[in-house]
């Protein structure tokens, strides 16, 4: 059979030619189907790979998921029946309320009895701060601060604030420096000028401040003045806590602290500001109401750079708390963070509006 005038169909681009027909490849010999039908050999074989289930036949490919319709216009969008997350304290508020009100009681108490007794409460502070603080430098960072000297030096500096002033703590402090360096001396030499550093600072950082607590307490209106320091710190944090809490969106020192902000800051400010003017009013004999403004916004900013001091250590040790000796508040350090630099400024003051007599 000779017919010139038929001639194959054109074969389709697709990934099932292309691999066999390109623009040199001559066209396949016409065959004769056993009807007597011409076609070429590759037609006969694209047709056999259909039937066998190949890529062309369209029947065994996978059906295609049909298209998701769009949601109508103004079709209601589902929501999550989830109530929004409530913001926390991060503590156990009725542990840290019930320890604080233990704590309040015993420092109150000591107070009203006799002086000497409250001194006693300050040396056992000092001693069991002193011990969490060297405790976790070790740990976290190796530095064995001699706890030895600094315990028996830091005693014996607020006693000597109690009874000698602002020079017998100078000359305590200036001993029991002298100590650590003498005590560190019977160990090997290796991280001497480490470990005395640390304990130089741990004896300035907790027993040389908290010894002005002590000297607070030798005027004549003693009680009352240490309780003015106690109350404005106290009011100051928890200013801070609830407008904080409440309002705060700026943060004061993420990089320190990321829960404060400064919201928070000025909530401690306002609050320490109002107790100042009614403790100097009421309290501190000879006081003005304008000197407890003053008093209350140095206070609210040494209390709050305080607490931003031990955030900062805290974070170079990598812990949340110094101690786990008060339920819902941490160690001993960690309720001092904010009284220890306190206690200087509110002396410094005091005795500049009233004297220390």
């Amino acid at each position: 059979m000779n017919d010139t005038s038929w001639q194959p169909e054109p074969v389709p681009a697709g990934p099932a030619y292309d691999a066999q027909v390109g623009p040199h490849t001559r066209p396949m010999p016409i065959v004769p189907d056993a009807a007597g039908r011409d076609f070429d050999d590759r037609e006969a074989r694209d047709r056999g790979a259909a039937l066998d289930g190949g890529p062309l036949f369209r029947a065994d490919t996978p059906p295609q998921e049909p298209m998701p319709s769009p949601p109508p216009p103004h079709a209601p969008q589902p929501q999550d029946a989830s109530p929004p997350p409530k913001k926390r304290a991060g503590r156990d508020l009725r542990a840290a309320i019930g320890v604080g009100v233990g704590l309040g009681t015993v420092i109150f108490a000591s107070l009203l009895i006799v002086k000497e007794v409250f001194v006693g409460v300050i040396v056992v502070a000092v001693v069991v701060g002193l011990w969490e603080l060297t405790s976790r430098l070790q740990e976290k960072k190796g530095i064995k601060a001699p706890l030895v000297p600094l315990a028996v030096g830091g005693a014996a500096m607020v006693i000597a604030g109690y009874v000698r002033g602002a020079e017998g703590a100078w000359v305590a402090m200036a001993l029991t420096v002298l100590a650590v360096l003498v005590w560190r001396m019977t160990e090997p030499p290796e991280d001497y000028l480490k470990d005395v550093t640390a304990g130089a600072f741990a004896a300035f950082y907790v027993p040389f401040l908290a010894t002005f607590v002590a000297m607070l307490l030798t005027a004549d209106d003693g009680p009352e003045r240490v309780i003015t320091f106690l109350l404005l710190t106290v009011v100051s944090d928890t200013g801070a806590y609830a407008v904080g809490w409440r309002f705060g969106k700026t943060k004061l020192a993420p990089r320190i602290s990321p829960g404060k902000t400064r919201e928070g800051l000025f909530g401690a400010v306002a609050f320490a500001m109002a107790a100042g003017a009614l403790c100097m009013e009421f309290l501190i004999e000879g006081g003005a109401w304008w000197q407890g403004l003053l008093l209350g916004l140095a206070v609210a900013v040494s209390a709050t750079l305080g607490d931003l001091g031990e955030s900062m250590i805290k974070r170079d040790l990598g812990i949340k708390d110094m101690g786990t000796l008060l339920p819902g508040h941490g160690g001993i350090m960690d309720r001092l963070d904010s009284l220890l630099p306190t206690a200087p400024v509110v002396w410094l003051l005091l005795a500049a509006f009233v004297g220390t007599g």
